[in-house]
């Protein structure tokens, strides 16, 4: 048998319950629409296990870690001040993107799905921008081609307007222009290529 089997296991500690269904926490920082630093909040269990603590942003609400966030709280206030600064320079140079979403859309623009978070954080994310869809605020997706000025929300004090481009994919330009080959015949060969249509502002 190996010694493996034989380690001991560490042991489940269940976090502190609180008035409800929730657990208590102490916010190490200021989160957003949950509390200020030194707060004791009560959240879901898996929103303190998958968010909160992994992030640091929160501890268990026990007395020695009450003193230790007040003693701490000039290094703490600090920490929050640098970490608003990096936000602020995010917000800047997200506001100077400009990125380039692909979708198929007929010859009136109206795309055939639409463009939600979900493919605004995928194209800010191959632009070097880590961003969230919560981040994202539309007002609805967008179903047609053109430019939109979209909020992304950073903070409670900070917001930043992304540049969004909506384009019409390679895949339906092809086939668009394979369908005017087609329905023109020498005609279309002997005008020559047409010109570049202008984008929709």
């Amino acid at each position: 048998m190996s010694n493996s089997s034989s380690r001991k296991l560490r042991p489940y500690r269940p976090l502190p319950r609180g008035k409800t269904k929730g657990v208590q926490l102490l916010l190490i920082q200021t989160v957003d629409h949950l509390g200020k630093q030194g707060d004791v909040v009560e959240v879901r269990s898996g929103y303190a296990r998958n968010y909160l603590l992994p992030q640091g942003l929160a501890t268990l609400a026990t007395d020695h870690h009450k003193r230790m966030v007040e003693k701490h709280r000039a290094r703490l206030l600090e920490i929050e001040k640098q970490r608003l600064s990096s936000l602020r320079s995010l917000a800047d140079a997200i506001a100077k993107q400009s990125i380039n979403i692909e979708a198929n859309a007929n010859d009136e623009g109206h795309l055939y799905g639409s463009v939600g978070a979900t493919e605004i954080v995928a194209a800010m994310k191959q632009a070097g921008f880590n961003i969230t869809p919560d981040q994202v605020r539309l007002e609805g997706p967008l179903k047609e081609l053109g430019l939109y000025y979209v909020k992304i929300h950073l903070h409670a004090e900070i917001e930043s307007e992304l540049k969004v481009w909506v384009v019409p994919s390679a895949t339906s330009e092809e086939a668009k222009e394979t369908s005017g080959k087609e329905s023109s015949g020498g005609e279309a060969a002997a005008e020559g290529p047409e010109k570049g249509k202008g984008r929709k502002k």
